[in-house]
């Protein structure tokens, strides 16, 4: 059962994905699952500055709309992904400035993987999405095996377990994005090794 305190943590993690950038205005939106039911945030509403009216109330299974309030046109792809997504309970969509300066390139870059960050957190592989009408089809696709993806000429989807790992997610997308862009293009990338090698001696997985 979703409770007031659930609203007021909602509206704090809006209000810190705004602070940090990664939205403007009424760009961008974000869900939570708690149980069955969803919180989202409300059509033509401002993320960063969201207030409990603009926070509407779901069924994830159904969509239904539980208390008036109108989700955002985008709740289509954020609840499919809960539903695809039993690991993860929260979808941030972001339209920050450098991966969406990224997202509107002639050429989209093949490899994300400057840094150690993006592979071990973002993820290795990055699905690219075409702009086209059937976006929430296409995003529920991706992010089925794939914690992070771009839109083209549109931003950046990313899920998680909980805030803070989506929170996570968002800045080093936004980080490796930057990098690439301030390099002009002349950037490179870790190798395959070189993944593999942080995935065991920073992530602690088996050989």
């Amino acid at each position: 059962m979703i409770t007031e305190e659930h609203i007021q943590k909602f509206l704090e993690q809006a209000h810190r994905v705004g602070d940090a950038g990664l939205t403007i205005c009424s760009s961008g939106n974000l869900s939570w699952r708690i149980g069955d039911e969803a919180l989202v945030s409300g059509t033509g509403s401002w993320v960063p500055s969201l207030q409990k009216e603009k926070v509407s109330q779901c069924l994830v299974a159904t969509g239904e709309v539980l208390n008036g309030v109108k989700p955002s046109m985008e709740s289509g792809f954020h609840l499919g992904v809960l539903r695809e997504r039993p690991d993860c309970d929260v979808v941030l969509h972001f339209q920050s400035p450098f991966a969406t300066a990224v997202a509107c390139m002639q050429e989209t870059p093949k490899d994300f993987n400057v840094t150690a960050e993006v592979p071990c957190h973002v993820g290795k592989e990055i699905p690219v999405i075409p702009y086209y009408p059937e976006l929430a089809a296409a995003v529920i696709a991706a992010l089925k095996n794939h914690n992070s993806a771009l839109l083209l000429k549109h931003g950046q989807v990313v899920c998680g377990k909980n805030f803070d790992e989506v929170f996570e997610r968002a800045m080093f997308f936004e980080m490796a994005c930057r990098i690439i862009v301030q390099s002009g293009g002349k950037y490179t990338t870790l190798t395959p090794e070189e993944i593999d090698d942080l995935e065991v001696y920073v992530l602690g997985k088996k050989q």
